[in-house]
Parts: C-alpha cells; structure tokens; sequence
C-alpha cells in the first residue's frame, strides 16, 4: 500500500466576500463575514455552491485511483440486502435491495406464496433521492400510512393506502416533521409536525414548537385536531404511540433532546382527558408495554443506567413507581415480545441480552454469536419468535431467528457481503483521557499488520447526546482494511455507552472532555504505533462534524486529513436553524450567559480558526437539503478555512444536491461520497492505491 500519490496542481479556491457583520456578547465584539452564506435561497449562495463544487470536483478528478476506488466500492456493495421480517396482518413484510438499488424495495408474504413488491421507493423520483422514511399499519394490517422523504428533507409526506389493493385512501399529507404515525383502530392515526416557516427558507427557518394531531380518514388535513401542544402546552419534540392493546395513548413531550414528560389517556373511557405522568424534563422515560391497567416504562429516575417499573394506569405518578427490572451497573434499553421483556444491556459499549418475565423474574441469557451489538429484540404479544440482527466491526449484519419458549437462536438470513472475517481482528483497549478517565475504542484491522506507525488510520467519533457507537459492519469502511488499513472508533463521553453520567460528563461546560477524549485516541494510535501523524484521518457526522471541527483546530499538528461531515460548526448560532435550538441541554447556548459565551467561542470551530495556520488536509462535507443540521455550519467554516489554512494542503467542501443529512441517501450517491473519500484520504497521505483481485 506505500507509495507515493501522485502530484496534483494548486488549487485556486473560489474567492468568498466578506461582509462587516458584528455581534455583540456580553460586551465582547464577534465578527462573522461570511453571515450571507446562512441564505440557503440567495443566488449569491447558489453561485459559492457551484464554484466550490468545482473546484472539489476538479481535484478529486485528478486523482488517479478513484476511480478504481469507485468501481471496487460498487463491487463490494453489489449483493442482496434483507432486514429482519415483520408479520402485519396476514402478511410477512421485508426490505430487500437486490443490490445496487438506490433504495430498498418493501416486500410481503402470504404463507406458502411468493413474495410480492409492496411499495417499491425507487419509484418515488427518477434519480432515487425520494425515500421512504417509515411506515405504519393499523392492528388488523388491513390500512399502511407511509413517509416519503424528498432529497433526504426531514420535512414529510404521508400517503394512506389500503394493503389489500393498495389503493390511496383520502389526501396525502403534507409538512410533517419528526413524526411516528400512531393507529387508533381502522379510524385514522396520531402524528406530529410544525407550522412550517411561511418567510424566508423553509429548510433553514426555525422550528419552534411540534403540535400532535389526530388526522381521521376521509377528512382533509386541514380538518385534523389538534390535541396536544401549540400554545396551550408549547414543546418543542411530541411523540405519540398506542400500547398494543390500543387502550392507552402515550404522549411524549420535551424541550430538548435529553429529558422528557409523560402522559397518558385512557381511549377505552369516552371523552377521557390526558392525564399527566411526569411533571419535569429531568430524566427520560418510555412506555414498553402494558398489561391490562399496569403499565411497564422504562426510566432514568433514580438510576442513571436505567431500569423498568411497573404501575397503576389509574395512579401512575412517579410515588407510586415499583421496581420490576432493577438498575444493574450496565445500560439497559428494554422491549417486549411474546409475554415477555428483553434488557439489552450494554457492556463496555457491546451488547448481551437477558429475557424476562412480565413479572420480572429473570428466565435466560440469549446466547449471541460473539461481542458486538444486538438489536430488534422486540414483537407483538402473541407472536412465539422474533428476530434480531448481530453485527460488528468484523461480523457483516446477520438476521437471527429466536425461538422465545426455548431460548434458541437460528440463522435467518446471512449477509452475502464479500468479505472473510477470519482475516481480520476487532479488538478492544482502554486508554487514558487527559483528566485520567479510562475510554474504551474498538480497533480493527488485517491480521498481520505490522505496528510500524505507517498504518493508514481512520479515527471515527461522535460524543454527544447519550448516542452509543456500538460495533457495526460497514461496506465502505472494506477499502480502508483491505489496503492494510486500521479503524479505530473510541467511546467518548457525551455519549450512552455508560449511562447518564458518561452523557453528563461530555455536555455543556464539560464539552472539552469529549474533544480531550479524541484527541487522546489519537495519540493512543500514535504511541502504539499503530499509526502516526501523517497516516492519521479523523470523521465524523453531526455531532462528530463538531468533534473533528474542534480538534482540528485545537491540534492542527495531530492529525494528517479530517473529515467534518454535516458538522455543528458554529456554536454562536446553532439555535437560531431549524430545531436547533432542541439542542441546547448538549451544548448550552451563547446567550445563556457570558461563561457559557466564553466557552462555546473558544471551542466553536468557525470561531476557533486562526489565520496563518497550517491545518490538515480538509474535506467538508455538507447537503443543500439538511434542515437538521443546515449547510450553513459547513459553508462558513469552509470559507474561513481557506482563508486562514496556510500550507500546500488542500481545503475543500463537498456538497451534495438533492440530498440532507444522510437518511434515505441514495446507494448511487453513498457510493460516489465514499469513493470521494478515500481517495481524498490516501492522496493526502502520499500513499497509491492497489486494486484487490
């Protein structure tokens, strides 16, 4: 794999004005030139986009092996994916992608006939950037209500058909965001949405506060009830589902992504109101399951690792809460299925399963195939098996078969992936943090490889928002372990992996810890030399766009190339976009006070830049249609960058059109961005690229 990349010629980056734009924190002067890229809808902007896109285009073209890199991705992703089936009604439903579809196909089953296309999502647009975003069915599997996504926007559409003859009932619905679809009956369902901006872009406008509604079939949108938000009780998340039984709705409602208040109404009493559960934000808490009047939830009260409770419907306040599934020294996320409860703990960031009793006593451990992550462990009461998937870094995701009265697990469906295992090792350590904490990181490579500090390495993170990175097969990431390549992922704080506490530790004012962490992996890599400086490349998405943003430019000397993908990068206005402002339990704001201004302006990456710096080889990443994170973030930490980036290595910004922030992305243009990427990678690395027979 080591040899010298060919030169490629001096880039001549677009030229970006500058405009005079001053804001004032706390009597301390920010200036922010380049605030006219925040008009996602100006031609001005449009005109950057395209200029910047060439000027990325035109030097990733002249690498000589990407193409080569395209073509093996393609090879590589080339075979049939199934998920695990699901039964609704009298049908068994599956996703397939046969290949290199841009789109999975749902399909279904009747017993003993063929499997027939259900919904085919490749035929929502011509060019495959219309997804579906999640389906519904009623209980009897009679009615389906479907999302459809347009070039990746999280706003919605939602079609209601008959599953039979899958003929459209009634109007589809327009502007939902950030819904589940909740069925009360055959009589129509509950989902959730904003007023959407009515001035300026209404993918960046912001999104206040989410309303629930009751949509009944045959009405029109506009004749939807409202029943729970808007001004009465002004949230800024509302989520709704029904127990199984349908006899209790949920509500869900919060402020911000880490907290939430609970309610409850009882459908089997007519004109019933909704009864408040939880009167706080203080800690999280889900509904699993009911079983006549006694509820099951889920909760962090008490217990930072989480635990399950049982409780009266009629009396469910949190004084009457009764352990059932105690709070152990692992995190638990907890489902049911045939009568039963299933904890997946997690520990040390992998899984291990134990099912339960209703009744809390514990009946077995689920024998998994080996250490990595198990999901799905869920199904409706009567159902006597369920499935679940296994993966890790080295297990391509494989569909099991568990048998709930025996205990025993079989395989259902295979990845037909080309690749071996057995030439490859996945293993844990834990190093140590600047503050002295111990992290856990997965790092996987060939066997075989020598520790010569010579290794290309990619370091992926993420560290925020409770979100665990547990170990998961990824296609793409073959291009790096075939070439002798090393993937490190750590477990930062900010996340879940050690319940509430390790999220707590990685927020707010302790927001350093997290960046400390990753910087840390590294010079872990570096000293075991697994890797070093010019052979190492960090990633990461969203929250992790914000990882690599701050690390880059508090270690500009640490790292060879990075990788910001639709990042958080400037934490002087993140709340002011879109939902935003949700956020702000993360990552505090710069007008909560002037000690939260000072630190979220000495860490934001676009205010963290300094001129005259040498920086590592860059490639922004961002979409014109991400209205989580919107681009904005990514175009002006861009435009800075290369104004202040002194050296010969490049900085550019890829942005995608018809695409936002990675859901529902279609193959054709996974395929081509990650192309894009590990050419990029090794071409800054000074390394060629061998073609594997």
């Amino acid at each position: 794999m080591i040899a010298p990349a060919e030169k490629i010629n001096e880039l001549a980056y677009p030229d970006t004005k500058k405009e005079s734009v001053k804001d004032d924190y706390f009597g301390t002067i920010v200036e922010d030139p380049y605030r006219w890229l925040e008009d996602d809808v100006s031609a001005e902007t449009k005109a950057w986009v395209q200029a910047q896109n060439k000027v990325t285009q035109n030097y990733l073209a002249q690498i000589p092996y990407r193409e080569e890199i395209k073509n093996r991705l393609s090879e590589l992703w080339n075979y049939e994916k199934f998920s695990a089936p699901f039964k609704e009604g009298v049908y068994t439903y599956f996703y397939k992608n046969d290949g290199l579809q841009n789109q999975a196909v749902l399909y279904r089953q009747a017993d003993g006939k063929e499997p027939e296309v259900f919904l085919d999502p490749n035929k929502f647009s011509a060019d495959g950037t219309s997804s579906l975003a999640g389906i519904s069915f009623s209980k009897d599997g009679s009615l389906a209500a479907y999302q459809i996504s347009e070039g990746g926007s999280d706003w919605r559409k939602v079609v209601v058909l008959k599953t039979q003859d899958k003929a459209i009932v009634g109007d589809t619905l327009i502007d939902v965001k950030f819904s589940g679809l909740a069925w009360k009956g055959n009589e129509g369902f509950y989902y959730s949405s904003y007023d959407k901006p009515v001035a300026g872009s209404q993918l960046s406008g912001l999104t206040q506060y989410h309303k629930l509604y009751f949509h009944k079939l045959g009405t029109s949108q506009k004749e939807d009830v409202l029943l729970f938000g808007g001004n009465q009780t002004p949230r800024r998340y509302i989520g709704a589902n029904l127990t199984e039984d349908e006899r209790f709705l949920i509500i869900s409602a919060a402020n911000s992504t880490t907290g939430n208040e609970l309610y409850i109404q009882d459908l089997s009493k007519p004109n019933s109101a909704i009864v408040k559960v939880v009167d706080n934000f203080d800690n999280e808490h889900q509904v699993i399951g009911n079983k006549g009047d006694v509820l099951y939830i889920q909760t962090n009260l008490n217990a930072p690792n989480y635990k399950v409770i049982t409780v009266n419907a009629a009396n469910a306040s949190p004084k009457n809460w009764k352990d059932l599934i105690p709070e152990t020294q692992n995190v638990l996320s907890a489902g049911t299925g045939g009568g039963k409860i299933f904890a997946n703990y997690l520990k040390d960031a992998t899984s291990y399963v134990v099912q339960f009793s209703m009744d809390g006593k514990k009946e077995k451990e689920i024998e998994l195939p080996g250490v990595g992550t198990a999901s799905g462990f869920g199904a409706k009461e009567t159902e006597d098996e369920l499935y679940y998937t296994f993966t890790s870094y080295i297990y391509p995701p494989t569909t099991f078969k568990y048998h709930i009265k025996s205990g025993k697990s079989e395989v259902y469906k295979a990845s037909a992936v080309k690749f071996d295992p057995s030439l490859y090792e996945s293993k844990q350590v834990f190093y140590t943090s600047k503050d002295g904490t111990k992290v856990p990181m997965i790092i996987t490579y060939k066997k075989g490889v020598e520790l010569n500090g010579k290794n290309p390495t990619l370091l992926y993170g993420y560290g925020g928002f409770s979100v665990s990175l547990t170990p998961a097969f990824s296609t793409a990431n073959i291009i790096l372990l075939e070439q002798g390549g090393i993937y490190a992922v750590p477990n930062l704080r900010g996340g879940g992996e050690y319940g509430e506490k390790w999220h707590i530790a990685g927020t707010k004012m302790q927001k350093q810890n997290v960046f400390d962490d990753f910087i840390a992996a590294a010079q872990y890599l570096i000293d075991q030399k697994y890797t070093s400086t010019d052979y190492l490349a960090i990633s990461g998405g969203s929250n992790g766009g914000l990882l690599v943003g701050a690390c880059m430019t508090q270690r500009p000397d640490l790292f060879k190339v990075a990788f910001p993908a639709v990042g958080v990068l400037d934490m002087l206005r993140y709340h002011q976009f879109t939902a935003g402002a949700g956020w702000a339990y993360d990552y505090g704001t710069a007008n909560d006070s002037k000690e939260m201004f000072d630190y979220l302006n000495k860490y934001s990456p676009y205010s963290a830049l300094k001129s005259e710096t040498s920086y590592p080889a860059t490639m922004v990443s961002t979409a014109d249609h991400d209205d989580r994170v919107v681009p904005a973030h990514s175009f002006k930490f861009a435009a800075r960058l290369q104004e202040y980036h002194k050296g010969t290595a490049p900085v550019l910004i890829r942005i995608e059109t018809n695409a936002g922030h990675g859901a529902g992305k279609p193959t054709s243009k996974i395929i081509e961005e990650q192309a894009d990427k590990w050419a990029f990678m090794f071409q800054n690395m000074g390394l060629s690229y061998q073609v594997v027979k």
